[in-house]
């Protein structure tokens, strides 16, 4: 087995060197690198080495390199090694003596067009709960028009109360959808996220919405529009509500004018004045011309769109869903998302969701296959992050587990996948399917597209085409396949472990200093005794869920150790036992402990929250500290970090699981201290797996 040095040597020679580095930090178990040119990353040879558990490629330019509880050793010894000396790991880009500054490889030459996008994503990631939730309630109500109770697109005013009440559900979230985009936009520039909101929330007001009883009608843009003078300049009214574009652009006037209005008010006075100049520049700035222009905007991407669709609604129906696998792993399909929203408000119906059902129920199909696969030969891993996978998709729409868990890691799926998209595209072509409403394109919202019986058969073939080229041809390439199956077949014969997890499950206790509780090192040696009798009680109250629903590859497939995930209610982190601190990082979205019955635990609250440096988290104890059942350990305020953008699912794994015979979780709503793990110690002389 490698030494730490060794092993950090090897992690910087194959991130593409120490030159290649421009920051570097960790959180409870990954190494974070921002690279100058990430296409000189040697993924094959990093991970390699026995001591990485696994790499995922972030944005542009990032990259993790998950190391599991030692992670700190990494990151220390890395920082020691010649060009990476302390400080030098959070460097920025080398600057040239005329002061411009140098970035690697092509992406760094346009870092500007990556956060665009970055932007586009981080402003509707936090809104696409909400959505959701809408697209729901909206294909419940178009299921009642389809059977006959009521009429979807009836007038408010014939429609009975409680549907009334049921359209207000899901208007509440389109309607004020400007509001959102410019409290998230904002957010993300760095902007206050109120203020943000505060500007679009203006143009829909009574008061604004009134001035059009006293307008006049004129040409804008080529089309009818209402006018008014205010102090004696003409003012283009327009219908803001469900729009995205222009609080898009309010939020980014908004940014200029903080940041110009900071530099010239007293700091000791900024929170005063600084949201009022604010307001009174930038409502009438978006009202006068931000709106209308991004209303421009908008309608122009979906004319040509729309002009595509009129010449061939066949062809856009193959063109969109080939498309959007190359599109959502960079982030450029959220414009899409934009514009569905837009051609809803204006044309009443959406020509783009339909042949992106295509694409969705494909990449479904495609994990599908990989699950047959997967249980037919026995591999549990991927059988968890295909199951997990296929739930996410088939009734939320949600493709990022399928695609990141699965598409993007084996080098076959692509052509496993497109032409389930083709096809499924031809069949959209044909029907020339259209969305009544914004819906996420999951099993559950067939009926919101029109024809749906055109829709249900184009999805289906989606589906089984991929499905079957899986099933019969494989997911992987030759060498992933017999690699994968050699592994099996030498865990199938008790051989022992990879190296890997007995080091995500080491390393941590190896920080401490102290030796591993009895248990552990009776584990260690391979004649572990039956000291667990009730397992691990939940250290968080929530909904408990499978590891494979972590939207992450490395916690969905266990590389870090077996366990369960909460969905939080509550808001602090429970010690389950008693036992000692292993770790508990600085940021305080994780710990790791040492429980006395023999189990490291690793409690990880939300996904890259190690991101919001501490914010949002206060950690209550400190690394070596004796803990008895129920210390508070960490708490956190989920709201903040929700409307920050980040997931707060808490994976809870048994980091040394592979000294166990077998751990099981528990599903479904828990408190704390109720049984969350259920962890078997082998039995005596039994080797440790």
């Amino acid at each position: 087995m490698a030494s730490v040095h060794d092993t950090a040597q090897h992690i910087v020679k194959n991130i593409g060197g120490a030159d290649n580095i421009t920051s570097l930090t960790h959180c409870a178990t990954r190494l974070r690198f921002q690279l100058a040119d990430s296409s000189l990353v040697d993924k094959a040879a990093l991970e390699s080495d026995p001591a990485v558990l696994g790499t995922v490629p972030q944005g542009a330019n990032g990259y993790q390199v998950v190391m599991g509880g030692g992670v700190a050793e990494f990151y220390n010894a890395i920082n020691k090694l010649p060009g990476v000396e302390p400080g030098a790991a959070a460097r920025g880009p080398k600057v040239n003596a005329d002061g411009s500054k140098e970035y690697g490889g092509v992406r760094g030459k346009f870092g500007w067009v990556d956060y665009s996008f970055e932007f586009l994503s981080d402003t509707f990631r936090p809104v696409l709960w909400a959505l959701l939730g809408a697209s729901l309630i909206i294909t419940m109500l178009v299921l009642a028009d389809t059977i006959g109770l009521q009429e979807f697109r009836a007038p408010m005013e014939e429609q009975p109360a409680g549907y009334q009440l049921m359209h207000a559900m899901w208007r509440s979230v389109f309607y004020f959808l400007p509001i959102m985009i410019g409290a998230t936009a904002a957010k993300k520039l760095g902007a206050n996220e109120w203020v943000g909101a505060a500007i679009p929330a203006a143009l829909l007001t009574p008061e604004f919405i009134g001035l059009s009883a006293v307008a006049e009608t004129t040409t804008f843009m080529g089309g009818e529009a209402s006018k008014v003078e205010v102090f004696g300049l003409p003012l283009i009214l327009n219908d803001y509500s469900s729009q995205v574009f222009p609080p898009l652009l309010a939020a980014i006037g908004l940014f200029w004018v903080e940041k110009g209005l900071k530099k010239i008010i007293p700091s000791a006075v900024q929170m005063v004045f600084v949201p009022f100049f604010s307001l009174l520049i930038m409502i009438p700035l978006t009202a006068f011309l931000l709106g209308p222009f991004g209303i421009g905007v908008g309608n122009g991407i979906s004319n040509f769109l729309s002009a595509v669709n009129a010449f061939s609604p066949f062809i856009l129906a193959i063109i969109i869903p080939l498309l959007y696998p190359f599109l959502v792993p960079l982030g450029l399909h959220w414009p899409l998302n934009a514009i569905m929203v837009q051609n809803l408000a204006t044309l009443g119906y959406d020509f783009i969701q339909g042949p992106m059902g295509a694409w969705n129920f494909a990449c479904f199909g495609l994990v599908a296959g990989v699950l047959v696969v997967s249980v037919r030969e026995h591999n549990r891993a991927m059988r968890q992050v295909a199951t997990g996978g296929l739930a996410a998709g088939l009734l939320g729409g949600i493709s990022e587990p399928s695609l990141y868990g699965i598409v993007l890691r084996f080098k076959k799926t692509y052509l496993r996948l497109l032409p389930g998209c083709f096809a499924g595209g031809v069949v959209m072509g044909i029907f020339d399917v259209k969305a009544n409403a914004f819906v996420f394109t999951s099993l559950l919202t067939i009926p919101a597209m029109d024809p749906t019986l055109g829709y249900a058969i184009g999805v289906a073939v989606a589906f089984f085409t991929s499905f079957f080229l899986v099933v019969l041809f494989d997911y992987r390439g030759k060498e992933e396949r017999a690699a994968v199956r050699a592994q099996l077949a030498a865990e199938s014969d008790d051989a022992p472990a990879p190296e890997a997890q007995a080091a995500s499950a080491g390393t941590a206790a190896a920080e401490s200093g102290d030796a591993p509780a009895p248990a552990a090192q009776a584990a260690s040696t391979g004649t572990a005794t039956a000291v667990l009798e009730r397992g691990v009680s939940a250290p968080l109250a929530g909904k408990a869920v499978p590891l494979s629903e972590v939207p992450d590859p490395i916690f969905a497939a266990a590389k870090l150790g077996e366990g369960v995930a909460i969905v939080p209610t509550g808001t602090t982190v429970y010690a389950p036992a008693d036992g000692k601190v292993l770790t508990v990082q600085k940021s305080g979205h994780a710990v790791g402990l040492a429980l006395d019955n023999g189990v490291q635990l690793l409690i990880h609250v939300g996904l890259d929250t190690v991101e919001l440096a501490g914010q949002g988290f206060e950690v209550l104890v400190e690394k070596k500290q004796r803990v008895t059942a129920g210390d508070a350990l960490i708490s956190f305020d989920p709201e903040f970090i929700a409307a920050q953008g980040y997931n707060l699912i808490t994976p809870v794994v048994v980091t040394n699981t592979a000294k166990f015979a077998s751990v099981r979780g528990h599903s479904g709503e828990v408190e704390v201290g109720q049984p969350l793990l259920e962890v078997e110690a082998r039995k005596e002389g039994e080797p440790s797996a």
